[in-house]
């Protein structure tokens, strides 16, 4: 009985049917097929099949795999990595670019250490080591001791001698005087005071000592208005406390030309006054020593 029940299955899945297409209004014979059961869920099976296939080659060999949870590790994506490298390259500008301006900031504010400390060293003998019986080669040795130590005074003497002319050569620079007026505090780099205090009257106008570029015009909490010019020959100008600045960062400037005017801006300034500095080659140097106020 169960073999002729699953016979008669599978002959029930083999029997056609005929599928007519008519006119409704005329009822014309449009099309015939021949349909079976078999032949229908074989289609539909086909259909899914094929549907599936279709998905899987998208989600393998396109760029929909990416937005699939937990399919593919977005680490290993070539623009991830490029991406990351950049932001490497991003972070380690921005640090460098924060240790310059934080550079910059101490110049502007003075807080600058221009102490030099140099250890030195002293050598300390035995008298018993003076009675020592010399023989030639020691004799010898000593006489091209000797020799170094000249040469080496004869060097130090020449290096001497261009630090003289390099002094003299900025001595001969002709400084123009940023503003006429007293001068209230001088130069003072053991008490972090990088240059002078000079009074005047209000509205007055603050001009640059020389032709150079505006490397920076900005406010600062402790100077305030502050403006700083490059010029050449590694001069630096700075002028603080302003009430107003009128030159941009990146503006050429002429010596004498206008650039901000007197004021009292900024927690370190207690009066209108301007401060002044000269920096040259890095270093602090005393503005009344090279300008007339």
């Amino acid at each position: 009985m169960e073999e002729k029940k699953e016979r008669n299955w599978i002959e029930r899945m083999e029997d056609t049917y005929r599928l007519v297409l008519m006119n409704d209004d005329t009822f014309e014979e449009i099309g015939t097929y021949r349909l079976s059961r078999l032949n229908i869920y074989g289609l539909i099976g086909g259909v899914i099949l094929a549907t599936a296939l279709l998905v899987a080659m998208l989600i393998v060999f396109s760029p929909i795999k990416r937005y699939i949870p937990g399919y593919a590790d977005y680490r290993a994506s070539s623009e991830f990595i490029e991406l990351n490298e950049q932001l490497d390259e991003i972070e380690s500008q921005i640090d460098a670019q924060r240790v310059y301006t934080e550079n910059f900031k101490k110049i502007l504010v003075g807080d600058v250490d221009t102490t030099a400390k140099e250890g030195e060293a002293e050598a300390q003998f035995d008298e018993s080591q003076l009675n020592v019986e010399r023989i030639e080669e020691d004799e010898q040795l000593r006489k091209e001791v000797q020799l170094d130590e000249v040469r080496q005074v004869s060097q130090s003497g020449t290096n001497q001698n261009r630090e003289v002319i390099q002094s003299a050569r900025l001595e001969h620079i002709n400084f123009s005087a940023p503003i006429k007026g007293e001068i209230s505090a001088g130069f003072m780099p053991e008490k972090k005071h990088m240059g002078v205090d000079v009074l005047a009257p209000k509205n007055t106008a603050i001009k640059a000592v020389l032709d150079g570029v505006v490397i920076s015009s900005d406010w600062t909490l402790e100077t305030g208005n502050t403006i700083s010019i490059q010029h050449p020959n590694n001069i630096i100008s700075f002028y603080k406390h302003n009430s107003k600045l009128l030159k941009k960062t990146g503006e050429v400037v002429k010596a004498g030309e206008a650039i901000a005017i007197i004021g009292n801006t900024g927690t370190l300034s207690d009066g209108p006054h301007l401060h002044f500095e000269l920096w040259y080659r890095g270093k602090p140097i005393n503005p009344s020593d090279y300008v007339i106020f």
